[in-house]
């Protein structure tokens, strides 16, 4: 009997900390992008999928929750402010790219194009600094060719491989860490 009432115990208080951790990632995303989450075409992402049954909203929201956590896990002591704003702008393309139609017009490969897409469609609406375009820019890494500059860039790219793998096989399914 004892067990049981332990492992209940340490269940709801495993299950209080992951609570709070997220509340906290929530809250400074909340924080350093506001205005990006308020805004009409952010909204718009959440009727796009990304991969699998992932929305582009909830991608990019996990996106930037797990680029928070690889941060501060490493240590590595990035600039939350751009980390997070560069996280939910880096694929602010603004189209569905699974419609066979638009992309026959574009005659280019969505994983090719998407960052720059995304970086001119960032700068119309947003003040962006160099390392948030360079997040937004150099994310597709290897397939921007150039590597990313800074840290903040490298996280994200790290945290957007480990996103849409796990979205792609079916582990992160129209939900994640951050997902509202």
């Amino acid at each position: 009997m004892d067990f049981m009432r332990n492992y209940k115990q340490r269940r709801r208080e495993r299950l209080r900390k992951l609570y709070e951790r997220h509340k906290q990632l929530r809250r400074l995303i909340k924080e350093h992008g506001g205005d990006i989450l308020d805004s009409v075409n952010f909204q718009s992402t959440r009727k796009h999928i990304q991969h699998g049954t992932m929305t582009v909203h909830n991608h990019c929201m996990d996106v930037a929750c797990y680029s928070l956590l690889l941060n501060k896990k490493l240590g590595l002591n990035c600039n939350k402010h751009d980390l997070i704003r560069g996280a939910l702008l880096h694929d602010y393309f603004l189209y569905d790219w699974h419609d066979k139609e638009y992309l026959s017009q574009r005659k280019r490969l969505h994983g090719f194009h998407h960052p720059m897409t995304a970086l001119h469609n960032a700068e119309k609406e947003y003040q962006l600094n160099d390392i948030q375009r360079e997040i937004i820019k150099k994310h597709m890494w290897p397939l921007s060719v150039v590597p990313p500059a800074c840290r903040e860039a490298w996280v994200v790219t790290a945290a957007d491989k480990y996103c849409s793998f796990m979205e792609t096989v079916g582990l992160h399914r129209g939900h994640g860490a951050c997902a509202s």
